[in-house]
């Protein structure tokens, strides 16, 4: 018997005798049995293999509009810029191509762009490492061309988050601003090629949400957000603020955007709906358009001709007003897209619209507007993929169900459920779709019409994988009631009938692998058990050693003893929320909990297996699949609500 690993945080014990190896989680023991064929050699010491591919970041599904300002922009490239998760997306419509830019480890909150229309800066929030070390929130400068990373700003110095950046437009753009999500909502101002501060200030003990130098006076910055609109001097190397005088106008809940016009005057837009314009260098307002829209004013945007483009919060509405603030036109974004949240313009009378339930729109005010980026706007936890096409489905807490087309990397169609969604699987004909909720209900959808097939509910927990046999006669329901509902299936999945329920794990099912002929399934619980069934009869396989050599047909389950390298030392069994082995065999791709998305060789049978890591996503990543043909894989963001595919190279 010889053992192996670092102190009792993650020892690995391997039993000849036995024929096994067993692994500590939180203490907890691991039983894992080694298949006859590759227990003779089989030895701790063997150093694992790193994988014969790699991923490189393909496509990036989603933006984060829910709770970002000013982040659409449209550069001489005729890329689109905006960010989502850890990634800032740089999208090319016309040629249906992205570029990435993958500095940041932990969520994006703001963005600017320099007057040279090249250089980039955007802000993050502070994250953790997998080691609990702190990750500071900072400010990183990139070139929009080569994607490298010019400059990291404020190491050390925000608290919390960036959430707001602006660059100097005058004196060619050398100062940056900056604010964070202090209690005092500090407003800074960098020599940013210098990485040097050049000053200071406590901005607002409420929230600020815009900050902003002035077009043409490089000495004014202005500053907006909750019960503020502040306009500020910067001399000699300090700030000073006057307040934005609301006189005999109410003064607003919160002031939301800001634009300039040529001339210099400034406008912003309020919650109380009204569009206030401040004259050129002073804080009184000169002139006003109450009512501009029926609840807040979200975004604004000067155009190049001198009018000037305002969108609304709750009416959805964007209207063009002209230079005397007479409305040209209006129209309605339709109202699945949500809240319009930012606007941009592009080329001819094309506009960018952000909106607040993540999604881009792209169009004109003359023809309407169609959709761009297609975004998840809650926690996201379901994925599949289909069994021969390049295609996947997505849900999660939104009530949304997507289904893509990982090549034209848009929703093939979309369906609102009644529950969140939480898990899903395809029939192995690809024809029906089933998805678990976390109200213990789960659905069948028809893939090609999303009508609704079926409807049944099993306890009144989350449904955490709902899984068919690779021969399509059953269907497995892993609830968190710590029982697996086993359904036989006829009809190519369209008829179900309840056969019974697997009872005998003490915690809720977390995972769940098939037999390739579909004679028995594996489960893995939330207390780290592996226990095996008899689909048929819905009763335990209690001789785990009869086990053994079984081929399964997929490896999501995240204990076993093909895939417990992917555990590293001192790992809490939380930390990986899921794993995938490609369909060839090769690979082995796993989500964790820090926002990282690792490949490694299957199998993955050596303590600490040797893998690629990548990034992107922030904190959680929820779930990871292949495509049917292994030349891409997904994976889901938990919080930042983003789908990546990512290209097999």
């Amino acid at each position: 018997m010889s053992s192996f690993g670092a102190g009792k945080t993650k020892e690995v014990i391997f039993s000849v005798e036995d024929g096994s190896v067993k692994m500590f989680l939180r203490g907890r023991p691991v039983l894992m049995l080694i298949p006859d064929d590759q227990a003779p050699t089989y030895s701790l010491d063997t150093r694992s293999e790193l994988p014969p591919c790699r991923f490189k970041l393909d496509w990036v599904y989603g933006y984060r509009g829910r709770d970002c300002r000013a982040n659409l922009h449209l550069l001489p490239t005729g890329e689109i810029v905006y960010f989502v998760a850890s990634v800032a997306v740089l999208y090319s419509v016309e040629e249906q191509r992205q570029r990435h830019y993958l500095g940041h480890n932990d969520d994006i909150k703001c963005l600017a762009v320099h007057p040279d229309m090249v250089t980039i800066a955007t802000g993050q929030v502070a994250g953790t490492t997998k080691e609990g070390k702190l990750l500071p929130p900072h400010v990183r400068i990139w070139d929009s061309v080569s994607l490298s990373t010019l400059h990291v700003l404020g190491l050390g110095v925000f608290d919390r988050a960036v959430c707001c950046v602006g660059f100097s437009k005058s004196n060619g753009g050398s100062l940056l601003c900056a604010v964070d999500e202090s209690n005092d909502h500090m407003l800074s101002v960098w020599d940013w090629a210098k990485e040097a501060k050049v000053v200071d200030s406590k901005c607002s003990n409420e929230a600020v949400l815009v900050a902003t130098f002035h077009p043409t006076d490089p000495s004014l910055l202005i500053t907006c957000g909750k019960s503020h609109v502040y306009f500020w001097t910067l001399e000699g190397g300090s700030l000073s603020k006057r307040q934005g005088l609301f006189e005999k106008h109410e003064k607003p809940k919160y002031v939301l955007c800001v634009t300039f016009l040529e001339g210099g005057d400034v406008v912003t837009g309020d919650s109380g709906g009204n569009l206030y314009v401040w004259g050129k260098g002073g804080n009184r307002i000169t002139q006003a358009v109450l009512g501009a829209h029926d609840g807040g004013v979200f975004g604004l945007c000067a155009l190049r001709d001198g009018t000037l483009v305002s969108g609304g919060g709750r009416d959805r509405r964007l209207v063009l007003w002209g230079s005397d603030y007479s409305k040209l036109q209006e129209v309605e974004v339709p109202e699945d897209f949500g809240p319009v949240r930012t606007v941009a313009e592009g080329r001819g009378d094309t506009l960018y619209v952000g909106t607040t339930r993540n999604s881009i729109l792209q169009g004109s005010l003359h023809t309407g507007f169609s959709l761009l980026v297609q975004g998840h706007v809650e926690e996201l936890w379901g994925l599949a993929t289909h069994p021969t096409r390049a295609q996947f489905v997505t849900c999660g807490q939104d009530k949304l169900v997507h289904l893509w087309s990982s090549e034209s990397h848009q929703p093939l169609w979309s369906r609102l459920i009644e529950d969140p969604a939480r898990s899903a699987g395809f029939h192995p004909s690809g024809s029906v779709l089933a998805v678990g909720t976390v109200t213990g209900r789960w659905l069948l959808l028809d893939t090609e019409t999303h009508d609704l097939v079926a409807i049944h509910t099993d306890g009144n927990e989350q449904i955490s994988v709902v899984s068919f046999s690779p021969d399509g006669a059953y269907l497995a329901v892993g609830s968190h009631d710590n029982l697996v509902y086993v359904y036989t299936v006829d009809q190519g999945g369209r008829k179900v009938s309840r056969l019974g329920k697997c009872s005998g794990h003490s915690s809720f099912i977390t995972h769940l692998d098939w037999a390739q002929d579909s004679s028995c399934f594996v489960t893995n619980s939330g207390d780290y058990e592996i226990l095996y069934w008899d689909p048929a009869t819905c009763r335990q396989i209690t001789n785990a050693d009869t086990m053994r050599n079984v081929e399964w047909d997929t490896a999501t389950c995240v204990l076993g003893f093909g895939v417990f390298g992917i555990w590293s030392e001192g790992a809490d069994g939380t930390d990986i929320n899921a794993v995938a082995r490609s369909h060839d065999g090769k690979l082995l791709a796993s989500a964790d909990d820090f926002g990282k998305v690792h490949l490694f060789s299957y199998p993955c049978c050596q303590p600490r297996a040797l893998g690629h890591k990548y990034g992107g996503h922030s904190s959680h990543v929820t779930n990871v699949a292949f495509l049917w043909d292994d030349s891409v894989a997904l994976t889901t963001g938990g919080k930042d609500t983003s789908v990546l595919q990512w290209r097999v190279v």
